[in-house]
């Protein structure tokens, strides 16, 4: 088996300032003097991810060459909360960022703040998942969450002029997101509806209505202590006919990004309203995106036949609404 070692990093906190200093540098394209807190947010943030990749990769190996078992859990909703300060802890760097970041002329409470939290959970069941996949980490047990990449997640809440309760959309990814990884190269082709028609062999093929391109996100989930990192993959929609440059030309511009829309809508927000026939359609086009996905998360990696047993993946759903999800020991198919 491969050893496994605790992420943590024998860096000073000279040494952390200077890799800040070259994310701000070369990925942000700013200097220390224009750098605002949230640059050295993201700057930091890219610096310690950094320190977790080779845990990440180790617990990806073990898992790809039969080392281990490894738990898969599906869950609608992930509430993680902000990452920063978990992973300088799982790092063993939350000292060094604090003298670092006040060596940088800042201060870290504001460089804290600077993080948006992601609003993937609603409450209890998004929560309980986060804790279960963090917890596996910590435990040293290797896991992949799998749930949805909420555009918008939950919602804001707000009073209108009249002092009324109001919910608005929580843009949480409007600026930069240092933590997920978007891997085009490993995107799904996800189909609905259609029709299955017999061929002239007497085989059958499923006929789909349409289809959708499943893009993952990959978010590291350090354990404490424990050397593990594991993977959170949030799946995104998008469309393989996202415009329709003729239609656009007719200047029919709303029926030019149809296709677009109808895709995307699928990880737009985190519960859509459902008492209308096509809410209740909308819900139902996210099951296969909690169904058992394809592995492996990491870059180079195939997909699961490369398990060497079929029974090393056993399985959890979390369905929306359940707060005692059932375990699934099943094998990975």
């Amino acid at each position: 088996m491969t050893e496994i070692t605790a992420p943590k990093s024998p860096v000073t906190a000279e040494q952390f300032a200077d890799e800040i200093r070259e994310q701000l540098k070369y990925t942000q394209n700013v200097t220390t003097e224009q750098a605002t807190p949230a640059d050295v947010y993201v700057a930091a943030s890219k610096a310690v991810r950094n320190h977790l990749a080779d845990s990440w990769f180790k617990t990806q190996a073990d898992t790809v060459n039969g080392n281990t078992k490894a738990v898969g859990y599906l869950s609608a909703e992930f509430l993680m909360g902000k990452q920063l300060r978990n992973a300088l802890l799982n790092a063993g760097l939350t000292e060094q960022f604090d003298k670092a970041v006040e060596a940088l002329g800042f201060k870290v409470q504001d460089v804290v703040d600077a993080e948006y939290e992601p609003g993937l959970g609603n409450g209890g069941l998004g929560r309980l998942a986060a804790c279960f996949i963090d917890s596996l980490a910590s435990l040293g047990v290797p896991a992949f969450g799998y749930g949805i990449q909420y555009k918008y997640g939950i919602f804001k809440q707000e009073f209108d002029k009249d002092g009324k309760q109001v919910e608005t959309p929580d843009y949480w990814l409007a600026n930069e997101e240092p933590w997920g990884h978007i891997d085009y190269n490993r995107d799904q082709k996800v189909s609905f509806g259609g029709k299955v028609v017999e061929n002239a062999d007497g085989t059958k093929t499923w006929q789909p209505a349409w289809s959708v391109r499943a893009v993952p996100v990959d978010y590291l989930v350090p354990g404490y202590k424990s050397g593990r990192v594991n993977t959170l993959r949030l799946w995104s929609a998008k469309s393989y006919d996202e415009f329709d440059l003729l239609a656009f030309n007719r200047s029919e511009y709303m029926e030019a990004v149809t296709p677009q829309v109808k895709a995307e809508n699928i990880s737009k927000i985190l519960y859509p309203e459902d008492s209308t026939k096509v809410g209740k359609e909308l819900r139902r086009l996210r099951l296969p995106a909690r169904r058992h996905p394809r592995l492996l998360p990491g870059p180079g990696q195939a997909g699961s036949d490369d398990f060497p047993e079929q029974d090393r993946l056993p399985a959890q759903r979390h369905p929306p609404g359940d707060r005692h999800p059932r375990a699934h020991a099943h094998p990975h198919r």
